[in-house]
């Protein structure tokens, strides 16, 4: 579990340091104030993982799961919809296609491979009750 904490808190970090960056998401890419929002409540859901890991909520783990997979269908959605043009606009950089592919399907296995650790980890997630603190 503590490995399992040190990734969230990992997760958490990298969701907070994205902020006033622009975010793809479902297929869009958000820049100012709609991006903003999104990096926080990211993060905030992260954060929510990160100390129900900690406590070994039960809800915790349904929602570990429900957030994996909404992350990999929504790298999914961004690697069908958004286009290199519209990233080239955005980051006023060449865009590597076939690298943006591969590294978008490595974290989708990777977060597939670490959904299914977690599902064999529900025994951990002892702690029945609905709040943190």
């Amino acid at each position: 579990m503590t490995l399992l904490s040190g990734l969230y808190l990992f997760f958490f970090l990298l969701t907070a340091s994205s902020y006033g960056q622009p975010i793809p998401f479902m297929g869009a890419i958000y820049q100012g104030t709609p991006a903003q929002a999104l990096v926080i409540v990211d993060s905030v859901i992260c954060l929510y993982l990160l100390l129900g890991i900690m406590k070994c909520q039960r809800l915790t783990w349904y929602v570990l799961l429900g957030y994996n997979v909404f992350e990999v269908v929504n790298t999914l959605i961004n690697l069908l919809l958004i286009t290199s043009t519209e990233l080239e606009k955005v980051i006023d950089e060449k865009v590597d296609i076939s690298g943006l592919v591969a590294s978008n399907i490595g974290v989708m296995v990777a977060i597939i491979l670490l959904s299914g650790f977690i599902f064999r980890q529900r025994g951990y997630f002892s702690n029945r009750s609905k709040y943190l603190f």
